[in-house]
């Protein structure tokens, strides 16, 4: 016996003379513990289903601005002959290889047109960018967001 006074081995009860559970009480806690268990996956599923979509939106809020911040240095004369260093990282996860290839074929068009109606602007300046800028507001709001780091945070 254990310090509980229970036996080690067993519990010393003879099965063979103990009634058996009524069928009913087994089903009863049966259909218990499935609708318990269904309910907690439901809403489980509930909460990762809205943290993953709000996840999704923060990581497109991101890269759209990353795609602005590209178009906009990119606009810059004179920096393609900028050269820096890139540390090496190797890098093991195929699907972080496959986003790096798809960011470096360009900046969606799409991202660029979502953050210029973020931020106020007309999109269709981007289908015809020799069209003059109407009022002169464009030269001025071309200049203050060129000068400020607000336009780059969320």
């Amino acid at each position: 016996m254990d310090e509980d006074g229970l036996p080690l081995m067993g519990s010393g009860i003879d099965l063979t003379k103990v009634p058996a559970i009524q069928q009913k009480r087994t089903v009863a806690f049966l259909n218990q513990f499935v609708v318990h268990t269904v309910q907690f996956l439901n809403r489980f599923s509930t909460v990762c289903e809205e943290k993953l979509a709000d996840l999704s939106l923060r990581i497109q809020q991101i890269e759209t601005t990353l795609n602005i911040l590209d178009a906009k240095l990119s606009s810059i004369p004179g920096l393609d002959d900028v050269t820096f260093e890139v540390s090496p990282i190797s890098v093991t996860n195929e699907t972080h290889s496959e986003t790096t290839s798809e960011q470096s074929q360009g900046v969606p068009v799409m991202a660029i047109r979502n953050k210029m109606i973020s931020e106020g602007l007309d999109p269709d300046l981007l289908e015809r960018p020799d069209a003059p800028v109407p009022d002169g507001e464009g030269e001025k709001n071309t200049e203050e967001s060129s000068d400020s780091e607000s336009s780059f945070s969320d």
